[in-house]
């Protein structure tokens, strides 16, 4: 049912807006930016940093837009002389709060307080920085709360406790002495998801750059640089460049990619294609021969952290297929390094990824392959959004061209990987394929479509058939939400979990903001990508199985398509 509409004057101006939303909501509806820093449509509405503030005809005090209400009626001022003066010093006082670290800082060319600061000339320096001598506190080598930039907002302890049910932050002191620190209680483990990075509005909690690390491998004349591109940055850095949400870019970021010096680019998709065969094999090797039920998804980083501090009871029903990013790395130091004739040892392989725990999934010593790292450093989209920008490469206006091959063809299957739901599905359709290859009739065709395990619920559940085996299966939309299937886990076969909400295309190093609307139409464009590839399947793509042929033969099975997981992950 429709909402009623409403009639507001915004700054002298009519306007008609939903009832039932805020003053800010309405205005940007009607493409008006009321400025702001704490508010995040994932959390209830704090109202903390105050810039928001707008002048209401018959009201004496200032109301904060984010909160408030629009009602038939009103006339709002977003910019009198009341407004501007509170608005600037709260701003102000914002900038004594938060030590700019500009030059060096990912965000630097998306802050929304340096753009508020040029916007309304705002005095950075007027008062005195009185949290220059907070601590830093680091998780791994992935993520770091910098309380020295903090500007009190709380977004962090929100997404660590309300959308992750991890709760590992907490607001420690009272007043101006109140400081985001990690929890002192035992048994509360950071699981380095980058929700709290994500959700941030001035970068204090924010990734571990590795983009130091890469310009300088990119500049040696020595080693040979190969960068690979996760599944979901394609629809997804486009946002930083003014794009349209869900662009694909694809072509665009390997062709920016080269720009910035790398030798080779290849596609993670590829690996998620490789991922996806292995896994299936697992899968009906489980059912068919037995093991341990049910078998859980473990490309995703965050989930495995969560289940080896959490639930290492866990551990053996974890798929062990080696994940998307390091099984293409895997394959570039062994096969591909094989083909080219090259030293394994002069390789570098640089990944571009979504998602802040992969930096450690990298650096885990089981993922070594003859004393080699698959992958040497990961940087996030927002640190390759930087990169580009900082070396003035316009993503939009760059000669497109198609990542490398032999590793650069995937099919629909592996693009999917970046969504929620999508590893599931790209593994039934492989399951499916491999079914059919020994039935005697030929006439059923594999499916390509499972539509059931799509969307965006916090816990979808569907019944599938597969070769006429039926599989009940479960994905858990956001790690807040595994602890009620882990309850109920008997009643499965196969379980999907992805630690950030949305998936990849949700993960803790994506651009800022990353909302639920925002996830929807990335999503969308996975699927649409997937549905318009020639190869659907992965176990079609013909080079992915020769790749995986080549390491059985050569012995390095072991070493590159599977891994193990351990009590306590290492950190």
């Amino acid at each position: 049912m429709p909402k009623k509409k409403i009639k507001i004057e915004i700054d002298g101006q009519e306007f008609w807006g939903e009832e039932g939303k805020t003053i800010m909501q309405v205005a940007k509806d009607n493409g008006i930016e009321i400025p702001g820093l704490c508010h995040h449509p994932d959390f209830e509405v704090r109202a903390n940093c105050r810039v928001c503030v707008v002048e209401i005809k018959g009201q004496n005090k200032l109301q904060t837009s984010c909160s408030t209400l629009a009602k038939e009626g009103m006339e709002i001022k977003t910019n009198s002389p009341k407004v501007k003066n509170s608005r600037d010093a709260n701003l102000e006082l914002i900038f004594a709060e938060h030590v700019e670290k500009c030059p060096t800082c990912v965000w630097r060319f998306e802050c929304p307080l340096l753009r508020y600061a040029k916007k309304y000339n705002i005095l950075v320096s007027r008062f005195p920085e009185r949290k220059e001598k907070r601590k830093i506190y680091k998780f791994a080598n992935a993520v770091e709360i910098d309380g020295s930039q903090c500007i009190d907002c709380r977004n962090c302890v929100d997404a660590c406790a309300v959308l992750q049910n991890i709760n590992y932050l907490e607001v420690k002191g009272k007043g101006i002495n109140q400081e985001i620190k990690p929890t002192e209680k035992k048994d509360f483990h950071c699981i380095l998801c980058g929700q709290c990075a994500l959700h941030c509005p001035v970068s204090a909690a924010q990734e571990q750059t590795q983009w130091e690390e890469v310009e300088k491998l990119i500049s040696d004349p020595e080693i040979i640089t190969v960068a690979q591109v996760a599944p979901s940055i394609r629809v997804s850095i486009g946002e930083n460049f003014d794009m349209p949400y869900g662009e694909l870019v694809t072509e665009n970021i390997v062709s920016s990619l080269k720009m910035l010096g790398f030798d080779y680019v290849f596609d993670v998709n590829f690996g998620a294609d490789l991922t996806t065969v292995i896994e299936a094999e697992e899968l009906l090797k489980r059912i068919k021969e037995g093991g341990e039920m049910p078998m859980y998804t473990s490309c995703c980083s965050g989930w495995v952290n969560y289940v080896e501090h959490y639930h290492p009871e866990l551990i053996p029903n974890l798929t062990t297929s080696r994940s998307p990013q390091i099984h293409n790395g895997g394959a570039i130091k062994t096969y591909w390094a094989d083909q080219m004739k090259i030293d394994p040892k002069k390789i570098r392989v640089v990944s571009v990824m979504p998602c802040t725990a992969k930096k450690y999934e990298a650096i885990r010593p089981e993922m070594k392959i003859n004393g080699n790292f698959p992958v040497d450093n990961v940087i996030t989209t927002r640190e390759f959004s930087f990169m580009l920008k900082k070396n003035n490469i316009d993503l939009r206006k760059v000669k497109k061209r198609k990542a490398d091959n032999p590793l650069g063809e995937y099919s629909g299957g592996g693009a999917i990987f970046g969504g929620s739901g999508g590893v599931m599905e790209s593994a039934l359709r492989t399951a499916d394929a491999m079914l059919c290859v020994g039935e005697k009739s030929k006439i059923r065709k594999s499916r390509i479509e499972f539509k059931e395990v799509r969307g965006l619920e916090n816990i979808k559940e569907a019944e599938v058939e597969i070769g006429g085996i039926k599989l009940k299966v479960a994905i858990v939309n956001g790690i807040g939400h595994v602890e009620k299937v882990i309850e109920n886990q008997k009643k499965y076969d196969y379980i999907e979990v992805m630690a950030c909400p949305g998936g990849c295309i949700g993960g803790g190093g994506q651009p800022i903001p990353t909302t639920e609307e925002i996830r929807k139409k990335r999503i969308a464009a996975l699927y649409s990508h997937d549905k318009n590839l020639k190869i659907r399947k992965s176990s079609d793509n013909k080079k992915v199985i020769e790749v995986i042929k080549w390491i059985k033969d050569k012995g390095l099975g072991d070493k590159v398509l599977y891994t193990e997981y351990k009590k306590g992950g290492g950190y």
